[in-house]
């Protein structure tokens, strides 16, 4: 039997085996719509975490509309990767491209009620590991300042928190940093818990972590009861406040979170009720300190009135005494000052005399020294010009005699390749080469026909190595 018979057998007995449509349950591990309409899936079941089973499928154009519509119209969202779905399929097979099934039904109901009981397990899981209440034991600060916020950038919930918090009608100060996040879809859970890790691990301390995202469907949403995602929330050491969704929507991360609330702008009214409370506490506190400083001055107002009293009539006494003594003592100090002032001026005088004497010497003896220094910077400055100047004779000279142009003004020829490099051995040469001769009126441009390696320096080898006797004109 060859393969084709194989298959034509095969398919002749699946499809006769399943001649009617049937409901399978599965997992979407990946979806692809193409450009003309049609949208391809491959589905699996996983068990205890490995893939027991996979087949491919595929929801033509004329029906994928319908499906779509239908499926986002009660649970908020499209098919997406990840989603467990209960499909009616048609059975079919290729000789080529093997088992297809084709989906022309999706129960979306199967899908929610899916995620519910997930959700479920999670919070049974998380109820018996005893992390429902760990975040519930952590304190916030009196007065938070700086905190940390798990958000899309561009959420307009994140930007409604910020304006409400930021732009307080109070004047509260606070320290806001964004860490972004993807806030739906699959691989929601695992940015996250990536932003987490970066706060906790960041050089700073934060006083909360905030997570915030706007409403949206159910499944948009129910990214926010993954069990890894529970567990880090529960086991962060820092309180974890989270926002969440609308008012009727009630998640896992919200469960193990330290509080909940179900907008934005409550959780920033929330830290605005910390100092709103603080600064009414504070308020009492002043107006209780300012009755006590009242009583309490009002009491020390009449005791410095009569100490003042008392004090006015012994201080008229001691001034009368302070006064005559005084008087004496000024009259001992003026004449012992003028008698002091007269010795210093005599002091002066002598003093100024001195320095007078002495600065004239010093300026002497300076104005003589620099007289020396100044000639001898005249002799060698004269030395080093003219030595200067016999250097730059002798080397002009040297310029002059090797000068080109002078050598060729002597009736010499200088040797150019085709190029105008100058040529300055003939073992470089070749037969047919292009050569330039150029005499001190003009230049030729020669080729060479013929080469003679013999040298023409007397006691020097010719081109084959042998010795030549002869001078130049042998």
């Amino acid at each position: 039997m060859d393969l084709l018979a194989l298959q034509a057998r095969l398919k002749m007995g699946i499809e006769s085996m399943f001649p009617d449509r049937v409901w399978v349950r599965a997992e979407i591990s990946s979806i692809s719509r193409r450009q003309n309409g049609h949208c391809y899936l491959e589905l699996c079941q996983n068990e205890s975490g490995t893939v027991a089973a996979k087949a491919r499928a595929v929801i033509w154009a004329s029906r994928w509309n319908y499906i779509d519509q239908y499926f986002r119209s009660v649970t908020g969202s499209s098919l997406d990767s990840g989603m467990e779905i209960l499909a009616r399929v048609q059975l079919g097979y290729h000789v080529v491209y093997g088992l297809t099934l084709t989906i022309d039904e999706v129960d979306p109901e199967f899908t929610l009620g899916a995620n519910e009981r997930q959700r479920q397990l999670t919070i049974e899981r998380l109820t018996k590991e005893g992390l429902m209440n760990f975040q519930k034991q952590l304190r916030l600060p009196l007065l938070p300042y700086s905190l940390a916020v798990i958000s899309a950038g561009n959420a307009a919930g994140y930007g409604d928190f910020c304006r409400h918090l930021l732009d307080n009608e109070y004047g509260f100060v606070f320290d806001v940093h964004l860490f972004e996040a993807l806030m739906q879809g699959e691989g929601a859970p695992s940015s996250v818990m990536s932003a987490f890790s970066e706060i906790l691990s960041a050089n700073r301390h934060f006083d909360a972590i905030l997570i915030m995202r706007g409403g949206g469907s159910e499944l948009d949403l129910a990214c926010f009861d993954d069990y890894d995602l529970a567990v880090t929330i529960a086991r962060c050491p820092v309180p974890v406040f989270t926002a969440i969704g609308h008012e009727k929507d009630h998640h896992v991360a919200d469960m193990v979170a330290s509080a909940y609330v179900k907008t934005p702008t409550a959780l920033a009214d929330l830290f605005l009720d910390c100092y709103i409370a603080e600064d009414q506490r504070l308020g009492s506190y002043e107006s209780r300190l300012h009755m006590a400083f009242a009583n309490r001055l009002a009491r020390m107002s009449s005791n410095l009135d009569i100490l003042e009293s008392r004090i006015h009539l012994a201080s008229r006494g001691r001034l009368q005494d302070a006064e005559h003594r005084m008087d004496l003592l000024s009259v001992g100090i003026f004449r012992k000052a003028g008698e002091r002032i007269t010795a210093s001026s005599h002091l002066l005088d002598r003093l100024s005399d001195r320095v007078q004497h002495a600065a004239g010497k010093q300026v002497d003896s300076a104005s003589r020294h620099l007289d020396r220094i100044e000639s001898k910077v005249r002799l060698g400055a004269t030395s080093a010009l003219s030595e200067a100047y016999s250097f730059l004779m002798k080397v002009e000279t040297r310029i002059e005699t090797t000068d080109p142009r002078n050598i060729l003004r002597k009736g010499f020829v200088l040797a150019l390749d085709r190029d105008g490099v100058k040529i300055g051995s003939a073992s470089g040469s070749k037969v047919g080469d292009r050569v330039q001769m150029m005499f001190a009126d003009g230049t030729l441009k020669c080729g060479v026909v013929e080469i003679d390696r013999r040298s023409n320096i007397p006691g020097e080898e010719d081109g084959n190595g042998s010795p030549i006797i002869s001078g130049l004109g042998s």
